[in-house]
């Protein structure tokens, strides 16, 4: 008699613990999601003194607080775009082509917006 009894808090333990892995799986699931929800997009397009779009060129997006820089190669249209970006976190922003840069533009961890939409305009030439 005693074996069974065993059997069944054994069982029962088993079970509770299958019911309360998926729960807490869900919970994990639902706070993941709300913070992609929150992450911001960046994105716009690089352009020259005339406003045509400069293909190829290089966006440096640096991340104020770890001074990590990702950069992005602008497509046929002088596109680029950056996502999954830490809403908490200040960015500096510019382009380069060839001996051409824009003015650095910061985007505010202030900002709310959660898809920012920037123009970089290649106006000066580089060490300027």
């Amino acid at each position: 008699m005693k074996s069974y009894n065993l059997f069944q808090v054994a069982a029962m333990l088993l079970l509770s613990l299958l019911v309360a892995m998926p729960a807490h799986a869900q919970e994990e699931s639902k706070a993941q999601k709300k913070a992609e929800a929150q992450l911001k997009v960046l994105h716009g397009s690089v352009i020259d003194k005339s406003e045509n779009p400069v293909p190829s060129s290089v966006i440096y997006l640096k991340n104020v607080k770890s001074q990590a820089v990702k950069t992005y190669i602008a497509d046929d249209s002088g596109n680029y775009r950056f996502s999954g970006l830490d809403p908490n976190v200040d960015y500096e922003i510019h382009a380069e082509h060839d001996d051409m840069t824009s003015s650095t533009r910061t985007v505010s961890s202030f900002d709310s917006r959660r898809d920012i939409e920037v123009t970089l305009k290649l106006s000066k030439k580089k060490n300027e």
